[in-house]
């Protein structure tokens, strides 16, 4: 699709994204809070142009730089979690292709075993996809399924099956699996404290709450579209980092986890089938 034409569907189609969906309710109420702060200045009370509250915008202007270097901080915050996240998956799916070709390699002969891991591997991807969606049925799986590998590792070193200069090898490819799921769980189970996402909310609701005050003044009825409009990209923003600070859930914002299950069961099978017919 030409760049242009993703421009214009973004701009005329706004109305569809997913924030836009869920503030529209807040949206019609500040703009029925602005309307009728315009008419009490304008019309009921009949207010001078000199009044002091014109002068509240000052406060605004001011404010202003604050409250965007502390949306600034929380997107960069809930990204950096976002992007952690990824690069754990691309360290599964590098460590997974890495076991699965060490394991077709050193044990080349043994069909069974190949089978055996290429079934452990492609399942653990999935387990980990589970257990970090909060499915209490893998709450312990992940971890078994580590620990079946290295007992199948070490089952096979004492069948002189494989060398103890390979053990090595293979092994570390295990505990680098079993440290991306530590990884993983430590984003999950570690979200942004309460208290400073309530505190940003609440300094969104004050700021956008009192613009009405100056607003009215300066652009009359035209206030209504303004303090709307900005209290949507302040609030899309924060929305945006709530979002995207937990990566492992059903979002169209987080990450494509089936996506990367079912790259890695390609992959895996890829290289322990018998043959490529076989895939």
């Amino acid at each position: 699709m030409p760049m242009s034409n993703t421009w214009l569907r973004a701009l005329f189609e706004f109305h569809r994204a997913d924030t836009f969906r869920k503030l529209w309710p807040s949206l019609v109420g500040l703009a029925g809070i602005t309307a009728l702060v315009a008419w009490l200045e304008m019309d009921c009370l009949c207010l001078a142009q000199a009044h002091p509250l014109k002068n509240i915008t000052l406060m605004h202007s001011l404010l202003g730089f604050a409250i965007s270097m502390l949306l600034v901080f929380r997107t960069n915050t809930a990204y950096d979690r976002w992007w952690e996240g990824r690069k754990l998956w691309g360290t599964m799916a590098n460590s997974s292709r890495g076991l699965a070709m060490k394991v077709a390699a050193f044990v080349s002969d043994d069909q069974v075993t190949r089978d055996w891991f290429a079934a452990q591997l492609t399942r653990y991807a999935r387990e980990v996809k589970a257990h970090l969606g909060g499915d209490q049925r893998y709450a312990e799986a992940p971890l078994d399924t580590v620990c079946s590998l290295l007992n199948k590792l070490n089952e096979l070193c004492r069948e002189n099956k494989l060398p103890e200069s390979r053990l090595f090898l293979l092994c570390q490819e295990v505990t680098t699996l079993s440290d991306v799921l530590a990884g993983c769980q430590r984003i999950r189970n570690s979200p942004i404290p309460l208290c400073y996402l309530l505190f940003i909310r609440k300094f969104i609701a004050a700021y956008t709450l009192t613009l009405p005050l100056g607003f009215a003044f300066t652009l009359g009825w035209l206030a209504i579209p303004v303090v709307v409009f900005i209290f949507y990209v302040l609030a899309s923003l924060e929305m945006i980092a709530e979002q995207i600070e937990q990566p492992f859930g059903e979002d169209a914002a987080d990450l494509p986890l089936d996506e990367l299950c079912r790259q890695i069961e390609h992959d895996v099978l890829r290289v322990l089938a018998r043959s490529p017919k076989n895939i």
